[in-house]
């Protein structure tokens, strides 16, 4: 009975720290921008203005490309950027230093704050997918809807971890979105997000899907592509995922361990 009462009052922490957390992401403007806004205007310009088709994938409707690559610009945005620049501030500005001095439990204040993320990145992939498929008429078939949900589940564990271990590389958060866009917008470009590399060169393909921004635009890509044949699951692109999410958790426990050590 302890035990469940117990648990039932850590669940109701984690619910409070979620809702605290989401009003002050909403009430950061720049965060909400950078999380709904930046995906949002590049899938209704793009969108808009390109009707034709990609000859390299048998003829696929761009809007089939671009959606789930807009889609995988989202989870990186908010999942990434957001989260290392939200760690990297709440360092910075003292935040996790006097959570010691609080009855919060510092496992509890993690798990709200991922929450948090977690929600707002829900919300952009289902505004991105509303609009791409109602406005655009993107196709998003049942029959690959598993592979498209399970490489959504893990792209987004696994640029959570990342975002939450790159935050240790951000010494002062007002510089902190530059070092973000050094790391992330080369590999963006290269990782099939914005337009098809199918003719790009051998070797800049091979680099590419080493890293997982490659794994998650393909895995769900293939989503939309009618010529996917069963579920729509690409082991090869799951298991670059899960790889590293396995290399970002162990970095993100070791940064959170050395935070709570100094708090």
């Amino acid at each position: 009975m302890t035990r469940e009462f117990t648990a039932r009052g850590d669940i109701a922490l984690v619910g409070w720290q979620v809702r605290f957390t989401q009003r002050a992401f909403w009430r950061n403007r720049r965060a909400a921008i950078l999380s709904i806004a930046f995906p949002l205007m590049f899938l209704i310009v793009f969108g808009s203005l390109n009707h034709g088709t990609i000859d390299t994938r048998g003829n696929l409707k761009f809007i089939d490309f671009y959606v789930p690559g807009i889609v995988a610009y989202a989870i990186i945005l908010t999942c990434f950027n957001t989260t290392a620049l939200g760690f990297a501030a709440l360092r910075a500005n003292g935040v996790l230093k006097r959570l010691r001095v609080t009855p919060l439990p510092w496992w509890v204040f993690i798990t709200g704050t991922i929450g948090s993320t977690l929600l707002v990145v829900t919300l952009s992939i289902a505004i991105m997918l509303g609009i791409g498929i109602v406005a655009f008429g993107a196709h998003l078939r049942a029959s690959t809807l598993p592979g498209f949900l399970i490489t959504l589940v893990l792209g987004c564990a696994c640029f959570t971890t990342l975002g939450i271990a790159a935050a240790r590389l951000i010494s002062k958060p007002e510089n902190g979105m530059g070092i973000l866009v050094i790391i992330t917008l080369p590999l963006m470009f290269i990782s099939n997000i914005f337009f098809p590399l199918d003719d790009a060169p051998g070797w800049l393909n091979d680099v590419a899907k080493i890293f997982p921004f490659r794994a998650l635009a393909d895995g769900l890509q293939v989503a939309f592509d009618p010529r996917t044949q069963g579920s729509g699951i690409v082991q090869h692109d799951l298991l670059v995922l899960a790889i590293w999410t396995l290399v970002g958790a162990r970095i993100m426990l070791r940064y959170l361990q050395s935070l709570a050590r100094r708090a």
